[in-house]
């Protein structure tokens, strides 16, 4: 389905009934991605996942991508589909832009997770970011690429936007930023990524209020996929869920 929403249009498809779920995929993704974390739709959610700005099918792709913009985005989506609190996960990009969404709109989001996503970008991020380009991808990744984002340009715009981050300013969240979250949040981090520090996740635990912290060991960037994606689709449910886990003070 298309919405047309702040001057671009935005693709999103829906699975499944009950608690609305937001799938926001990571930065070169679009929202198909979640097949690769749950092997069918989670039982008791409608699931809901857009390719974000500029990413699939969606337009609006510009030469600087703004992940507030995108939050901004998906506040259009849930007021077009009536939908007041959703639960959330995000990945790295999408997390960002998780981050954004509940900063903005606080009481729109009630428990989420966030994988893989930084407060700042930092200086080993950026210098990834600054020669990011698909010579720098395996082949399985880069046939990958062109299938979700076939649009002419397309690719190669949003790979620009990639290498602008390295001189860009979002996202740059303050601990007074972070501090107006009021959503449950699992925070998931590998401690291997080659982007960001385990420092960076520890400060996001520090500042939300309502937080949790999954350290993933041996992990990298989005440490999800793969041999990962069962016991981290457990946990995700799980943590939505409100089980006992999580329950009380923080760990």
């Amino acid at each position: 389905m298309m919405l047309d929403v702040n001057g671009m249009q935005l693709h999103y498809d829906r699975h499944g009934e009950g608690t609305p779920l937001l799938w926001l995929h990571g930065g070169m993704g679009h929202g198909p991605d979640w097949r690769f974390v749950f092997p069918s739709e989670p039982a008791g959610y409608q699931l809901i996942a857009p390719d974000l700005r500029g990413h699939g099918r969606s337009t609006g792709a510009g030469p600087i991508y703004s992940f507030r913009q995108s939050a901004l985005d998906v506040i259009g989506l849930l007021d077009h589909l009536g939908i007041d609190r959703i639960e959330l996960i995000g990945l790295s990009g999408g997390g960002i832009t998780a981050l954004h969404l509940a900063t903005i709109a606080p009481a729109r989001v009630h428990r989420r997770v966030v994988v893989s996503a930084p407060p700042r970008f930092p200086a080993q991020a950026r210098a990834i970011q600054r020669r990011f380009s698909l010579e720098a991808l395996s082949e399985t990744e880069r046939t990958q690429m062109r299938e979700r984002h076939r649009r002419e340009g397309q690719l190669d715009l949003l790979l620009a936007q990639v290498r602008a981050f390295a001189d860009g300013d979002d996202p740059n969240f303050t601990s007074a930023d972070l501090a107006r979250i009021t959503a449950d949040t699992l925070i998931v981090f590998g401690d291997r990524d080659p982007l960001y520090p385990v420092e960076l996740a520890v400060e996001l635990r520090e500042a939300i209020q309502r937080s949790w912290l999954w350290v993933v060991p041996n992990g990298g960037h989005g440490p999800i996929f793969g041999a990962a994606a069962p016991r981290f689709a457990q946990t995700a449910l799980s943590f939505i869920a409100g089980t006992e886990q999580f329950a009380g003070e923080r760990t």
